[in-house]
């Protein structure tokens, strides 16, 4: 079942690193033309021999001397370097480069260091994470389809990506924890047994005890797996409790019964929205993104979505589902589930504890009919929505969301 599978994500197209390769030649001439001691080489998921088919996005890192250009700033060295082919200035912890004709290329300026410690910025590490990656498979080159595996998995359950909106599990996450457990359906039935803050330490570096020694920082999210380039970090830490929950779940169900389908991304539409709604209220919404880079934007959504749902979970509603879909080119989805009931018109408001007397006193002024209940003051009050269509009318001309989206709109 699972060679099926492979069948369908692993890479045919043998022109893709033909071009690849032209690309790099074309940029270290550039490099070699303004006498930039640097190396252009590529990095990611094509390096690493991990991409997946009709993945078209290619990192590339420019790998500067250290000791001749550790006092420069990196990005506007590439920049001078990168002007004849008229890049996109891409603003992170490092500034990069982005260039797409049929490939979409992230150059990224990184110093050429062998010594994590050497490196001023995360992006510095991202060549010796491709190393490990290599080092480890070398003799185990199933494992590099068994990741492919594991992305392909992730993608369709919507937990791949670290992106601030996804906070999900990043490549170099997935490569960590394949390569850990050796393989991917091993892969999935540790993750089902996963506790609080489970710790993957791949090299074994803290000997059991990570979560004593690790700065407490970097071990605040729900999973630990330990650099191993660079111990002190964890990798995982973008990862969100949800996503985690969500991949349980999902492996749950393949390891129950294996489907070929669960490996099938299915594109969400209002269509398939409305068919799977059963008895309840659903409410989608079309909404239009700003410009701009896509984890800013991706973010913006994420926050329009949830001001939505916290708007219906505020006024008491039951709400079965809220999520979203954006696929990072046009509208996004925004849906919600609503139990069809409608509210009481009357709602017990509480206020203030007893103990708090100006508080009370200024309640009771405010309340017509006040009453005490569990140490605090209360009163009944008029529901200001019953039916959630007359929440969702006012929701849509909130200020706060018309700054998250260009428009948005219910259909």
């Amino acid at each position: 079942m699972l060679k099926t599978v492979l069948k369908g994500i692993k890479p045919t197209d043998k022109k893709l690193l033909t071009r690849i390769v032209a690309s790099l030649k074309k940029l270290q001439r550039l490099l070699d033309k303004a006498k930039v001691d640097a190396k252009a080489v590529v990095g990611g998921s094509i390096a690493k021999d991990t991409y997946l088919k009709g993945d078209h996005d290619c990192d590339v890192f420019v790998k500067f001397d250290y000791e001749k250009y550790k006092d420069k700033n990196l990005s506007k060295e590439l920049g001078k370097v990168l002007k004849p082919l008229k890049p996109e200035l891409v603003h992170g912890s490092r500034d990069y480069y982005f260039i797409k004709n049929e490939i979409q290329y992230e150059i990224v300026p990184v110093f050429d260091i062998d010594d994590p410690k050497k490196a001023v910025n995360v992006t510095d590490m991202s060549p010796l994470h491709v190393k490990w990656v290599k080092d480890k498979v070398k003799n185990k080159k199933d494992l590099v389809d068994e990741i492919r595996l594991a992305k392909q998995f992730c993608k369709v359950n919507r937990v791949y990506g670290a992106e601030s909106y996804i906070k999900g599990f990043s490549g170099h996450v997935l490569d960590i924890l394949v390569i850990y457990y050796g393989g991917f359906e091993k892969f999935l039935a540790a993750v089902t047994k996963w506790k609080d803050k489970e710790v993957i330490d791949p090299e074994n570096f803290y000997k059991g005890l990570a979560l004593k020694q690790m700065n407490k920082s970097k071990i605040e999210g729900p999973l630990v797996v330990v650099d191993p380039v660079l111990p002190e970090r964890n990798a995982a830490a973008a990862l969100s409790t949800e996503k985690v929950n969500e991949l349980k779940d999902a492996a749950k169900k393949y390891l129950a019964k294996p489907d070929v389908l669960m490996f099938k991304i299915k594109k969400i539409t209002k269509t398939e929205l409305k068919r799977q709604k059963g008895k309840d209220k659903l409410f989608i919404f079309e909404a239009t993104p700003m410009t701009g880079k896509e984890d800013v934007v991706g973010a913006k959504l994420l926050k329009a979505m949830e001001l939505i749902r916290n708007q219906l979970k505020f006024h008491d509603f039951i709400l079965k589902e809220a999520d979203w879909y954006w696929d990072k080119k046009g509208k996004a989805l925004l849906w919600y589930k609503v139990d069809s009931k409608e509210l009481f018109p009357i709602q017990k408001w509480l206020g203030p504890p007893l103990a708090e007397k100006e508080r009370v006193e200024s309640f009771k002024k405010k309340y017509d009919k006040t009453f005490e209940e569990n140490g605090s003051i209360c009163s009944y009050i008029k529901r200001s929505y019953v039916k959630p269509e007359q929440l969702i009318k006012d929701v849509l001309k909130d200020k706060l969301l018309l700054q998250k989206v260009k428009s948005i709109k219910i259909v």
